[in-house]
């Protein structure tokens, strides 16, 4: 049985004119529902929660039956599973939850890095870290499995390697490498950066670190060959929605571009510790510099790529 209300009506007609007004240099967005250009039709995504598939389900229908046209054969669900919420006496909702969270975060940043963390010129870096937290807490976990959010102050750090704020933190470390060669360079204290054809990449021989040299990969070539070659693949994978097939449900691996950038974030770190980059300024060492800073600006690069398609922003420093 298919009921007919006043809100389905409402919710169909806001679809219909948002379907007129997309194009594929333009496209409308809805609060729940998300068009892609597919051939020369618009694709309809829709985002619901799994308690609400089958209202859904219904608007679907309805939409099909009043308006059969290419668009309203191209719907898609994409059906989110349950959030979990432990330690809390009482509901929350998303603002309470951002405030919560940015809250703990603040203090967090405090507790590192002291004074620094109060001037104002933080509150910027203390929003995008709070936003890098909660889309790497929920964007984590498959989208149709149960997450649960653990809201005790601890839950938040600075110090995790498997969060945003770990991959936000080496995110910032590659933006001020980049700054200190390039104010050296001002100076005179190191020559500018020549084309990639001259540069000479045999200088890469830093060994990896001792879990991964018993495989005989190089810790530079290792973030070649795990991180930049696969990274399109990834992408593939995760953040380019199938085309059309039979059913109504699609599925968006949030999680694999998630998983990619903490590992990235692990292995890169890793290697800067070990390694001194911006070595001293003497000419017979600067053809091993210059290979170091070509291949960490195409991981710069892969990290700001990846950052986009979970609508992140990169942070310049920390």
């Amino acid at each position: 049985l298919l009921s007919v209300t006043e809100g389905k009506l409402r919710s169909l007609a806001e679809l219909q004119q948002a379907v007129l007004q997309c194009t594929v240099s333009n496209p409308a967005v809805l609060p729940a529902s998300r068009f892609l250009d597919i051939g020369s039709c618009c694709s309809i995504v829709h985002v619901v929660n799994c308690e609400e598939e089958f209202q859904q389900q219904q608007l679907d229908l309805l939409w099909r039956i009043l308006d059969p046209g290419a668009h309203t054969a191209l719907q898609k669900h994409l059906v989110c599973g349950p959030v979990k919420v432990t330690n809390l006496s009482s509901p929350i909702g998303a603002d309470q939850y951002f405030q919560l969270r940015k809250r703990q975060m603040y203090e967090a940043s405090v507790m590192k890095y002291g004074e620094l963390a109060q001037d104002e010129a933080w509150t910027e870096v203390i929003d995008t870290l709070t936003v890098a937290a909660i889309r790497f807490e929920m964007l984590s976990t498959a989208h149709r499995s149960q997450i649960t959010l653990d809201l005790e102050d601890s839950s938040i750090s600075t110090k995790g390697t498997k969060s945003g704020t770990f991959v936000m933190y080496n995110c910032a470390r590659l933006a001020t490498l980049f700054d200190t060669y390039q104010r050296a360079v001002e100076r005179g204290t190191y020559p500018p950066l020549p084309p990639v054809s001259e540069l000479n990449f045999s200088c890469l021989r830093e060994e990896a670190s001792a879990e991964k040299r018993h495989a005989g990969t190089c810790g530079e070539w290792l973030l070649l060959f795990n991180y930049l070659l696969p990274f399109p693949e990834v992408l593939q994978q995760a953040a380019q929605l199938p085309a059309p097939t039979k059913g109504i449900r699609i599925t968006a691996n949030t999680e694999t571009v998630c998983k990619f950038l903490i590992q990235l974030s692990m292995d890169f770190s890793s290697y800067y510790n070990r390694v001194h980059v911006l070595g001293e300024p003497f000419p017979h060492l600067f053809d091993q510099m210059f290979a170091r800073l070509q291949l960490l600006g195409a991981v710069r690069d892969v990290f700001h790529s990846a950052l986009a398609t979970l609508n992140l922003p990169p942070l310049s420093q920390i």
